[in-house]
């Protein structure tokens, strides 16, 4: 390789590295997490809405938000896992 063509390509593959591959990752991470979601699992949706599951179907889930409400939400509208949350919060 030339040397005019060798700086290029490593600024690819640098970037490929430091941006690419985590959030890729992350994206992973994320879909293994929704596919194993199960009743009875405390969420926090992307909106930051608390909840429990009760429902699970294939697109959505059904949430129990306290004091006998309920809201159907998409399953890819779930963040994290509630105790995620607690366990980061408490790390502070």
């Amino acid at each position: 390789m030339s040397g005019g063509l060798l700086f290029p390509v490593l600024l690819i593959a640098v970037m490929y590295i430091f941006f690419f591959l985590p959030q890729i990752r992350k994206q992973k991470k994320q879909k293994q997490f929704i596919a194993e979601l199960k009743k009875g699992d405390k969420v926090v949706t992307t909106g930051g809405i608390h909840g429990k599951i009760v429902e699970l179907k294939d697109l959505t889930c059904v949430l129990d938000t306290g004091e006998g409400s309920k809201l159907k939400v998409n399953r890819a509208a779930i963040n994290m896992e509630a105790s995620a949350l607690l366990n980061s919060a408490s790390d502070e």
